[in-house]
């Protein structure tokens, strides 16, 4: 196996998540109708940077929510017992424009289960996706609205996204 190639280092995540938030913002001119829900475990955090982003962007707090949708998964059948990270939704998402944001869209059923996992909370205006990294290989009709970075990748090959102590998203070869 090859040692994991760096697609995007930190200064380059900041850069990324920095022009999404401008295109939230040019493409949602009201920021009060404005949600972010990120998707665990990386969509959660990229959400909060978004929402601080768009803050200083709007001049104005954007709401910032956590959805789990490991229970609308359509593989669970497939998979042993799921890991459930907890829901944190603190507004009402009826009638907003909500922004789901993920790490990695890949072949679309993670994002898919986002949004059937949201209507328990509400009927929102209009769902967007954003995604830090799209690497193609949709199985569903799924596309974000705002990506970071495309990656073509292989089937074979894997995206992590590392945001933390040392934020980076690598590509591996397996």
């Amino acid at each position: 196996m090859l040692d994991p190639a760096v697609i995007l280092n930190a200064a380059a995540i900041q850069r990324a998540l920095t022009r999404i938030a401008h295109e939230i913002a040019e493409r949602n001119e009201n920021s009060a109708e404005v949600v972010l829900v990120g998707i665990p475990a990386g969509g959660d955090v990229l959400a909060r940077r978004l929402g601080k982003i768009l803050s200083d962007i709007w001049k104005t707090p954007v709401p910032v929510g956590s959805l789990d949708v490991s229970m609308h998964r359509d593989d669970l059948d497939r998979r042993a017992a799921p890991t459930v990270h907890p829901t944190l939704m603190p507004f009402d998402v009826s009638g907003k424009t909500v922004v789901l944001v993920d790490d990695v869209l890949f072949s679309g059923r993670t994002a898919r289960a986002a949004m059937d996992a949201l209507n328990d909370f509400g009927r929102p205006r209009k769902i967007q996706l954003a995604a830090l990294v799209d690497r193609g290989h949709r199985e569903l009709p799924i596309k974000a609205d705002f990506v970071g970075k495309n990656v073509p990748t292989a089937l074979h090959e894997k995206v992590t996204v590392r945001i933390g102590d040392k934020d980076e998203v690598l590509l591996e070869g397996k």
